[in-house]
């Protein structure tokens, strides 16, 4: 029987329908999921048997409104397997990810709902349907012809398993990576190991130590290969062992190891690609992409290695130079992120650390990101502390338009800790739907480390970066302005998703912005203009080792994902093709290893960027030119903000992204506003 306690069952009580997290608990998300399930099995079995001719109402519109209950918990559920796992959410995900991925076959193949969307998609032009609704079925019938619901029956039987054996590898690599990301944290006990980190890194290692019930000091891993730490660790042993517990995640052998499950997705994507009548999972992605061809991507990625990889050169050159000035060691892999923070601080008098005590993260939240979507869309945000979290740390603000229209809820997790998987993300708990009736509720989860109780939380310019851009995908989702949910905010072409964010970056150093947040936490003073200068005429500096450490993990992935299924068998060595791959691009150089190796790339074996990291460095190139748009025509004002929002944001996914970029630059976009910005010029 139905335990009618469980906070999924009906829409929540509370604003905006935010969850009711304070009441849930790991036996609703079984009981929601199962009924949810069932309930949209149900509602699709009726659109298949209606005797009735199909419409866009009784088919397309009917198949967006069913799974509301698995709309209201998956959101939450997969939100707390990311966020704030435990061993009942894992156990979980473990036993639900294989139902989940069957669940959605059945209905994406089957073949009386393609019978429909066949035919409406044939009468299409005689249906008088508005830009939106043309575009959703549009999206209805190719996301299901590329599905495989054309293929027969024994081929989607075939399908459905491989899909499901998929979903549990994706589950397992994310399992296995989080749990060796936290056991290979570094644990210092002796003060000298600690020479070159300032205040706030030692006492957030040491509360990281105390978490943890340890003596001395932790410094937990972040995602990427290349460790914050490691630009401040005086010590050569400690950044060697540093750098080397982040390499060795997933290949260490053991429980934790990824590479079993990293070769077995390979291969499955490799055969599930050929049984869809393509010649690489890469083809099968980038085919419903703005891309649209693996030959494509990797033209982009060839014109960009050669001038990476000179510029990263250089850059060595001069580290190499640094380091014999200062009676260092020959230059290893470790030492690039001291040494060049060394090198800048001699060529541009920019010293990153120095930056710290101006970037205090509740001001850099409220008069930076915060202050920039005013200017931009008029914008207010008013923190809610009545309204609770998935988290205590979990904090919560009221979004409205100028006029006091309400917007949405956005909900900000900041800190790492053992339960959350590393990197940063933005994740929707509730879309934007007219048809719905439904406001955004959007997250954004960050991994700062946590600084001891009464101290500051003092950001470094990457996570403040970060912090804005992230938050770029939250206003993608906040501001979305469509009918149906499959189309909301960020359900968008996956090399298009990351243009919002990237362009969100534009505000860190604008004046009118930075001049509201960069002001130092203990003496008030604004940080000095000759700082900002200096910095700006550094944002080139060490772009070779970033361009080409992100180009050799975008290579990786299309190398693993362009594999046929014969040569996907063949692999055994996952080391090997890693090197063999980059060797092959030229990015094996040993001082810039890729941003990610194979082994703990979980954006492409656990993640949804599979085939797709390359998406990055392609929505850059609309994205860079659409920065160069703001400033020449006067940055962060608000005719500039709303026709952007109106152009890139408002529409989501209901129309081609192609079109909203030339509704905005009126033109095609041009690759050398990133040439510029990245130095590759």
């Amino acid at each position: 029987m139905s335990d009618h306690s469980n906070p999924f069952l009906e829409p929540s009580p509370l604003p905006y329908r935010l969850p009711l997290f304070a009441l849930i608990r790991p036996e609703h998300y079984r009981e929601a999921i199962e009924l949810g399930m069932h309930e949209q099995r149900r509602a699709v079995e009726a659109i298949a048997t209606d005797a009735s001719a199909p419409t866009f109402e009784n088919t397309i519109v009917a198949l967006e409104r069913s799974g509301e209950l698995l709309r209201r918990v998956m959101p939450v559920f997969e939100n707390a397997s990311s966020a704030d796992s435990d061993a009942a959410i894992d156990a979980l995900e473990v036993e639900f990810a294989p139902l989940l991925a069957a669940h959605r076959d059945a209905i994406l193949l089957d073949p009386r709902i393609y019978a429909r969307l066949v035919e409406l998609h044939a009468a299409r032009d005689e249906l008088g349907l508005d830009a939106e609704s043309a575009q959703v079925l549009e999206r209805h019938h190719r996301t299901a012809t590329l599905a495989g619901a054309a293929l027969g029956a024994a081929e989607r039987a075939e399908l459905t398993a491989m899909n499901t054996r998929i979903s549990e590898l994706t589950t397992d690599f994310q399992q296995r990576l989080l749990a060796d990301t936290n056991e290979l944290a570094l644990h210092l006990t002796d003060p000298d190991e600690l020479a070159g980190l300032d205040a706030g890194r030692r006492s957030a290692a040491r509360e990281a130590a105390v978490s943890r019930g340890l003596d001395g000091w932790l410094i937990t891993l972040v995602l990427p290969t290349g460790q914050p730490a490691l630009a401040a660790l005086e010590r050569d042993d400690v950044r060697d062992r540093l750098l080397a517990a982040s390499r060795a995640r997933g290949c260490r052998g053991g429980a934790h190891d990824t590479r079993a499950a990293l070769l077995e997705l390979v291969r499955l994507r490799a055969d599930r690609a050929r049984l869809l009548g393509f010649d690489s999972h890469a083809a099968a992605v980038t085919v419903d992409e703005t891309a649209g061809t693996p030959e494509a991507v990797a033209e982009l990625l060839d014109r960009l290695v050669p001038a990476a990889t000179a510029n990263a050169g250089r850059e060595a050159l001069a580290l190499a130079e640094q380091g014999t000035a200062s009676g260092r060691r020959p230059v290893e892999a470790s030492d690039w992120a001291l040494l060049s923070e060394a090198v800048r601080r001699e060529r541009y008098a920019v010293d990153l650390e120095e930056m710290r005590p101006y970037l205090e993260f509740d001001r850099v939240l409220t008069r930076g990101v915060f202050r920039a979507a005013a200017l931009l869309y008029g914008l207010t945000f008013a923190e809610r502390a009545d309204l609770v979290g998935y988290h205590p740390e979990t904090r919560v603000f009221e979004v409205f338009e100028e006029d006091g229209t309400a917007v949405g809820l956005y909900l900000l997790d900041l800190y790492t800790r053992d339960s959350k998987r590393g990197g940063a993300w933005m994740s929707s708990l509730v879309e934007q739907s007219t048809l719905e009736g439904t406001l955004p509720v959007v997250v954004n989860n960050m991994n700062v480390a946590r600084p001891a109780d009464g101290e500051p939380t003092l950001l470094t310019l990457d996570e403040t970066e970060t912090l804005f851009h992230e938050f770029g995908h939250a206003l993608h989702g906040l501001l979305s302005d469509v009918v149906h949910p499959s189309v909301s905010g960020t359900n968008v072409y996956r090399d298009f998703v990351e243009l919002p964010s990237q362009v969100n970056e534009l505000w860190v150093l604008r004046p009118e912005v930075l001049g509201e947040y960069a002001v130092h936490h203990e003496t008030g003073e604004r940080m000095p203009q000759q700082l900002v200068d200096r910095l700006l005429a550094s944002r080139t500096f060490n772009e070779g080792f970033a361009t080409s450490e992100y180009l050799a993990a975008a290579v990786l992935d299309q190398a693993w994902h362009r594999l046929s299924p014969a040569d996907a068998a063949a692999v055994t060595d996952v080391a090997d093709f890693e090197h063999r791959a980059l060797a092959a691009a030229g990015l094996d150089a040993p001082l810039v290893p890729p941003r990610y190796s194979s082994t703990y790339f979980a954006h492409v074996f656990a993640g949804g960027y599979d085939a797709g990291y390359y998406s990055y460095i392609w929505s850059e190139v609309p994205g860079a030119d659409i920065m160069a748009w703001f400033v020449a025509n006067g940055g962060a004002t608000r005719a500039n903000g709303d026709r952007y929002r109106r152009e890139i944001l408002a529409p989501g996914g209901s129309r081609d992204p192609r079109d909203s970029i030339r509704s905005l630059l009126g033109r095609e976009p041009d690759i050398a506003a990133l040439l510029e910005r990245r130095g590759l010029a």
